[in-house]
């Protein structure tokens, strides 16, 4: 028995891919980009039909793989180019049916290309995403203290720690019962080795990693913020550390009490607050949200009521937490695209897009005028 479910309900796809589990890797997930052929896929799923039968598996799942395969391959020759938004296609033997879902009417494009096999049905293709554009600055962050530093990574939408340098400079507490001189001198020998060590994997991790070579004087970060314990991070900045291509870009330094990935996410905050930073599309249009809230400007927040705005035509920008339901985000997605509205998916990783995430259900929306 076929189960096939194509266009008549687009969330009950959804919670049926999001639900779907098997036994055995029997599964499978087909996501093909927007910007992609269907040919390169279609030549790989005839392959593997071909040779399913040599699976280091069962007979039974052998052949329920056979059948999934044949199902997807039928689906991929039913299209002559690849739809719009990409094509995600599933299928595999669920409770004894052949079941399929495929999506192509997706709100955003599929960006990455996935083909898998498991015992259960590979949803991220279906979140809904949104890059940060091409042109998006990504600044470093460095936070030095006593104890360690810690390098990070900012794209405008995220924070990412990426390194960490631990010291051995001495606490005050160490100098107890030896010369005062003696142990001021170890201690600044200790300090200056250590942000040596800094400043020489800030130069690895923001130039020679960052992908054009360190010899390119354009590569890397677009900026370095730049915080810490105030004696320590101040000491460093001073002591000429950092190679001349960073130290021409920083920002700060900022007050951050603890070398850790909430004190890089402290540190974004500190320096925004400063506006020291280019912000992202989403954590702008937050505060353009948070900012309408208080003023006159109309919004909407919560499921019900911006789904209303969206129908009536009345939303100029729909907000979404990327925490949100698939179902969910994909359906307001969609109708606000109908409508001419943008969307716009807001980062829960920081401290107002998680109170917008709790507070608001992680859904608003900016509107061109009041909902009668």
């Amino acid at each position: 028995m076929t189960d096939t479910t194509h266009a008549d309900d687009f969330r009950g796809r959804i919670e049926a891919v999001d639900t779907a589990t098997a036994d055995t890797d029997r599964l499978l997930t087909v996501a093909v980009p927007a910007t992609a052929p269907l040919g390169e896929t279609l030549e790989r799923i005839e392959a593997d039909h071909a040779e399913a039968n040599y699976l280091d598996t069962d007979e039974t799942t052998q052949t329920y793989v056979e059948d999934a395969l044949e199902e997807i391959r039928r689906i991929l020759h039913d299209y002559e180019r690849t739809p719009e938004n990409g094509l995600v296609v599933y299928a595999g033997v669920v409770d004894s049916d052949l079941r399929t879902y495929v999506f192509d009417d997706l709100a955003e494009p599929v960006t990455e290309s996935v083909y898998e096999r498991s015992n259960e049905f590979d949803t991220s293709p279906l979140d809904v995403r949104v890059a940060p554009s091409a042109d998006a600055p990504t600044h470093g962050l460095l936070i030095v203290t006593r104890e360690s530093a810690v390098l990070g990574r900012y794209d405008a939408e995220t924070v990412e720690l990426v390194d960490e340098v631990t010291s051995d400079v001495p606490s005050k507490q160490a100098a107890e019962g030896r010369s005062e001189d003696r142990f001021q001198g170890r201690s600044d020998e200790r300090a200056d080795e250590f942000f040596d060590a800094v400043g020489t994997a800030a130069e690895r991790v923001f130039l020679e990693d960052a992908g054009t070579g360190s010899d390119d004087p354009d590569a890397g970060i677009d900026r370095l913020v730049l915080g810490g314990s105030e004696v320590m991070v101040e000491r460093f900045e001073d002591g000429d550390h950092l190679p001349d291509r960073l130290a021409d870009r920083v920002a700060g330094p900022f007050e951050v009490a603890y070398a850790s990935e909430q004190g890089l996410r402290e540190l974004v905050e500190a320096a925004e607050a400063a506006d020291a930073l280019d912000v992202g599309e989403a954590r702008e249009t937050l505060d353009t949200f948070f900012a309408d809230l208080d003023g006159d400007d109309p919004t909407v927040y919560g499921h019900e009521d911006t789904a209303e705005a969206v129908d009536n035509g009345a939303a100029e920008t729909v907000l979404l937490a990327d925490s949100l339901d698939a179902a969910d985000a994909q359906i307001l997605a969609r109708q606000a695209a109908e409508t001419g509205a943008d969307t716009v998916v807001v980062p829960t990783g920081y401290d107002r897009g998680e109170r917008f995430a709790e507070g608001f259900d992680g859904v608003g929306a900016i509107l061109r005028h009041p909902v009668a």
